[in-house]
């Protein structure tokens, strides 16, 4: 079966490491502060101001003034630092992120990302997607493997308005996790259940697929 939400932002989470510094994006990455490792010291950001954002509240946690980049309730764990998004894309654009997580329409096998939709729809414009990606050497993207109507969302080619290009080397979908290298998606690991069939039916690009691809275990 596919991966859920959360066990998308559970199998990321596996990419922390102590002493992080993490930028979380709206949609399925903001779930990953909710699964940091018990004992791991890692400050998460939120491009609106925040360093040091923690799991989402409970009911009696809620605070409506604290917020992150997609308007979700959030908390501050010990430590946390509030300041103006000004200082936080500071922070993005001088390269002390050490690894940044966001969603995406497209990836390609050159590394190219498409992640920001038309003027009209619910999200307008770029965002603060395009500093992330390029102020970041370290990135994993989490997306749909294919859209509602089975198109595949991994191409040779972006057809949408790139953000980035060439700065993604990982993707996580709720099928697969695949690094990006001399030009194609190779795979490294499947979601339990789903076979490499699927996956190869399901990728446009160019992908590489070893003998063995072994099952994510949760």
């Amino acid at each position: 079966m596919a991966l859920t939400r959360e066990q998308m932002a559970e199998r990321v989470a596996r990419e922390l490491r102590d002493g992080f510094y993490v930028n979380l994006g709206i949609g399925i990455p903001t779930l990953v502060a909710n699964y940091v490792p018990a004992g791991m010291e890692v400050m998460l950001q939120s491009e609106n101001g925040l360093l040091g954002m923690g799991p989402f509240p409970t009911e009696s946690e809620v605070d409506a003034d604290m917020i992150n980049a997609g308007k979700q309730t959030v908390t501050a764990r010990v430590g946390a630092s509030i300041f103006s998004s000004v200082e936080s894309f500071a922070m993005i654009r001088g390269g002390h992120v050490d690894l940044t997580v966001l969603g995406a329409f497209e990836v390609d096998v050159e590394g190219n990302i498409a992640s920001w939709m038309v003027p009209g729809k619910l999200v307008k414009g770029m965002g603060g997607a395009m500093d992330l990606v390029a102020g970041a050497s370290n990135i994993i993207v989490t997306m749909m493997h294919a859209s509602k109507d089975g198109e595949s969302k991994l191409l040779n080619r972006c057809t949408l308005p790139l953000t980035g290009s060439g700065c993604i080397k990982r993707v996580l979908t709720d099928l697969a996790y695949l690094e990006i290298a001399d030009g194609a998606f190779h795979l490294k690991e499947r979601a339990p259940g789903v076979s490499v069939d699927e996956i190869k039916a399901k990728t446009a690009g160019r992908l590489v697929v070893p003998a063995s691809v072994p099952e994510m275990k949760f």
